[in-house]
C-alpha cells in the first residue's frame, strides 16, 4: 500500500519527476516526461504496480531501532535520507541529474558509522503496469548491467548484481563507513544502444550546481523566505526545460476524496496555473524562464481564438482525451485512475483574464515582446467581445451545467481592463474606446446580476445563492479594493459558508453544481488567496496566523499537493501542487507588503 501523500519528496530533471517515499521507495515514475506512462506505479496500487526501494535490510523485516530523517541539499532536489539502525549510520542519496540530456535517476548509498545491511527491490511495470519488461544480466565488464524492454521503453540499471526473484529483481549488500555504492537507472529508446555509464561524483556536483545557480538568479521573500524559496523551486521543477509548460502537478489521480471518484489527471498545462506563475516568477526576478513560458503561451493559443483551450500537453498538444486505467486500482483504492483530462474541451471564459493579466505584468516589467504577441492579444479581445455573454464551466471545470460564473465575468473585465492599459500606456494600437464601453457594460451586467445586495456578497454565478472562494481574486486583479464594502461583505459571506476546520472548501460541493459526487477537503491555494484578502485588507495578524497555519501543512521538505484533510491531519490530492505554490508565494510577498505599508 502507498504511504501518506505527505511522506514523498520529489525528485525531478526539468522532464519529469519522480515520488520517494519516506521508506526509501520510488513509487511513482515517468519516462521521459511528466506525461509519459508510468515505469513505477505503486503510488497507485501496491508494490506489484512498480517500485525500486533502497533501504536498510533491518526495515524490510521490521526491526525496531530504525529512523530516518531526510532533506533537501539546500536550494536543490537533491534528497538525502539518513538512516539509523542498531548496527550503523546509512545516507541515501537521491537526485535526478539536470542538464546532460538524458533521463537518469541516481542513487547514491554513503556508510556514515558502522555497518549496514542494505535492501533493494526493484519491480519494474511499463506502461502504466500493463507490461512487464523482458530483462536481462549483461556480461560482468567490472560492474553490473541489468537490462529492461518492452515495446518503445528500455532500461539500464547499473549497480550492485540483482537477482531475480519471481516478476521482480532484489540485492543485499554491505555498507561500512565510509564506504559508497552508487545504483542508477537510465531510459532510453528501446530501439537505440544503452547510454554509458555516467560519472555519478561529477553529475552530482553539477545538478547541485545547477540548481543552486538558479535559485541565486532570483529574490525570495522578507516573510516565510524558506517556504517561498522552496515554493519558487517546485514551479521551476514542474516547468518543461525544452518547452516552457508547466503543468499542474507531477502525478496524476492522487484523490481530491480518499476513496471516491474526484482523481483527476494533472501532467499538462493549464492556460490559468501558468499564466499566474508567469506573474509570481517575475515578480522574483526569474525573467528568463518568464520569458520562455510566455513563448510557450504564445505558440499554444496561436491561431483562431475560438480554438483557444484552458490547457494544453507540454508541448502544446491540443487532443489530451480521457480515459481509465484499469491496470492500476487507484490510490488505496481510489478509483478510477484517469489519464489524459476531458476538461479540455471546455470553455471556460476566467482563462483570456489570466493570460492579459500575465502579459501585461510582463510587459510593465520592460520585458521584450515578441512582434506577434500583440496581434495575438488582440484576436483574442476580439473574441471575448464576441463571446463574453457565454455561460461556460468555471474556474473549478464544473461537469454540470454551463452557467454565468461570476468569477469568469470579472477575469472577461480584467481582459478589457489590461488590453485597454495595452493601448493608454504602452502605445499599442487598438479600439480602446470600443473596449472601454464593453469593459463598462461588463461590470454594469456583473453588478446587477453577480452581486446579492441583501446579503452584500458577490455570487458564485448569476442567480445562485452560494459563494465560491474564486470570489477572493476579484482585489486582485483590480476589480474592486480590498476594503470596499462590496468585497468585506463577500469574503465575510465566504468566511461563513466555506470555512472548514479554519480552511476554505472552493464551494459547497453538495449543491451538486459541479455534476459529481458531493466531498471534498479544503483547497489550499483557496486559503491562500485568503491570506492575500486579509493582507491586502488591513488584516495583517489573521493573515499572519492563517499563512502560519497552511505552511505548517507543508511536509518535512516543504511540498504541499492540492487539498488538505484537517480531520485526518493530511495532504490529499495531485502532488507537488503549482497552483498551491504560486499561491504560497503570492500570499507571503501580499504579507510582506502590508508589513512595509504599516511599518513607520
Amino acid at each position: 500500500m502507498p504511504l501518506a501523500i505527505e511522506d514523498y519528496a520529489v525528485i525531478g530533471d526539468t522532464h519529469t519527476a519522480a515520488l520517494v517515499g519516506r521508506d526509501g521507495s520510488i513509487d511513482w515514475l515517468c519516462f521521459p516526461r511528466y506525461d509519459s506512462p508510468s515505469v513505477f506505479g505503486a503510488l497507485l496500487g501496491d508494490e506489484n504496480h512498480g517500485r525500486w526501494l533502497i533501504a536498510p535490510y533491518a526495515t524490510i523485516h521490521g526491526h525496531h531501532g530504525v529512523t530516518a530523517t531526510r532533506r533537501y541539499i539546500k536550494n536543490t532536489f537533491t534528497l538525502v535520507t539518513r538512516w539509523v539502525t542498531p548496527t550503523g549510520e546509512v545516507q541515501v542519496t537521491d537526485l535526478m541529474p539536470v542538464g546532460n540530456r538524458r533521463a537518469d535517476i541516481v542513487r547514491r548509498v554513503k556508510g556514515i558509522s558502522g555497518s549496514v545491511v542494505m535492501h533493494v527491490d526493484l519491480r519494474f511495470r511499463f506502461d502504466y503496469a500493463n507490461a512487464i519488461p523482458w530483462i536481462r544480466q549483461t556480461p560482468d565488464m567490472g560492474h553490473h548491467e541489468l537490462l529492461a524492454v518492452a515495446g518503445p521503453d528500455a532500461i539500464v540499471i547499473r549497480g550492485p548484481k540483482l537477482h531475480a526473484e519471481d516478476h521482480n529483481h532484489a540485492a543485499q549488500f554491505t555498507v561500512n563507513a565510509g564506504e559508497t555504492v552508487d545504483q542508477t537507472l537510465t531510459w532510453y529508446p528501446s530501439h537505440r544502444e544503452p547510454p554509458t555509464a555516467m560519472r555519478v561524483t561529477r553529475r552530482i556536483k553539477e545538478t547541485n550546481a545547477w540548481w543552486q545557480k538558479w535559485t541565486s538568479g532570483g529574490s525570495t521573500s522578507t516573510e516565510f523566505p524558506d517556504a517561498v524559496r522552496r515554493s519558487l523551486l517546485v514551479l521551476r521543477a514542474l516547468t518543461h526545460e525544452d518547452t516552457g509548460g508547466i503543468v499542474a502537478a507531477a502525478t496524476t489521480s492522487l484523490p481530491e476524496s480518499f476513496g471516491g471518484s474526484r482523481n483527476w489527471d494533472y501532467r499538462y498545462v493549464w492556460l490559468r496555473d501558468a499564466s499566474l506563475t508567469l506573474h509570481v516568477l517575475l515578480d522574483h526576478g526569474f525573467v528568463g524562464e518568464a520569458d520562455t513560458w510566455r513563448n510557450w503561451l504564445l505558440r499554444a493559443i496561436a491561431g483562431d481564438p475560438a480554438d483557444v483551450q484552458i490547457m494544453y500537453g507540454l508541448a502544446g498538444e491540443r487532443r489530451l482525451p480521457e480515459w481509465e486505467v484499469p491496470s492500476l486500482p487507484g490510490y488505496q483504492g481510489a478509483e478510477p485512475v484517469r489519464v489524459g483530462n476531458g476538461a479540455f474541451t471546455q470553455y471556460q471564459g476566467d482563462v483570456f483574464g489570466e493570460v492579459m493579466v500575465a502579459l501585461q505584468a510582463a510587459r510593465r516589467l520592460g520585458n521584450d515582446e515578441p512582434d506577434f504577441s500583440w496581434p495575438v492579444q488582440r484576436a483574442l479581445m476580439s473574441y471575448v467581445e464576441e463571446n463574453w455573454q457565454r455561460p461556460d464551466h468555471g474556474i473549478w471545470e464544473i461537469r454540470g451545467p454551463e452557467r454565468n460564473f461570476t468569477h469568469a465575468r470579472v477575469m472577461l473585465w480584467a481582459a478589457l481592463d489590461c488590453a485597454i492599459s495595452a493601448v493608454n500606456d504602452f502605445g499599442l494600437s487598438g479600439p480602446v474606446q470600443r473596449w472601454q464601453k464593453l469593459r463598462e457594460q461588463i461590470r454594469d451586467e456583473i453588478e446587477s446580476n453577480g452581486f446579492d445586495k441583501k446579503r452584500n456578497t458577490y455570487t458564485q454565478f448569476y442567480g445562485s445563492a452560494g459563494v465560491d472562494a474564486s470570489l477572493l481574486q476579484l482585489a486582485q486583479v483590480g476589480y474592486i479594493a480590498a476594503d470596499d464594502p462590496r468585497m468585506l461583505g463577500t469574503v465575510a459571506a465566504i468566511e461563513a459558508e466555506l470555512l472548514e476546520g479554519g480552511l476554505l472548501l472552493r464551494y459547497r460541493s453538495e449543491t451538486g453544481v459541479d455534476g459529481l459526487p458531493a466531498g471534498e477537503h479544503p483547497f489550499l491555494a483557496c486559503s491562500f488567496w485568503l491570506v492575500e484578502q486579509y493582507a491586502m485588507s488591513n488584516r495583517l495578524d489573521d493573515a499572519r496566523a492563517l499563512m502560519t497555519r497552511l505552511v505548517s501543512f507543508s511536509n518535512d521538505v516543504g511540498l504541499l499537493s492540492e487539498e488538505y484533510d484537517v480531520g485526518n491531519m493530511r495532504q490529499a490530492g495531485n502532488t507537488p501542487q503549482a497552483l498551491t505554490h504560486l499561491t504560497l508565494v503570492r500570499a507571503a510577498d501580499a504579507i510582506a507588503r502590508a508589513t512595509k505599508r504599516d511599518t513607520p
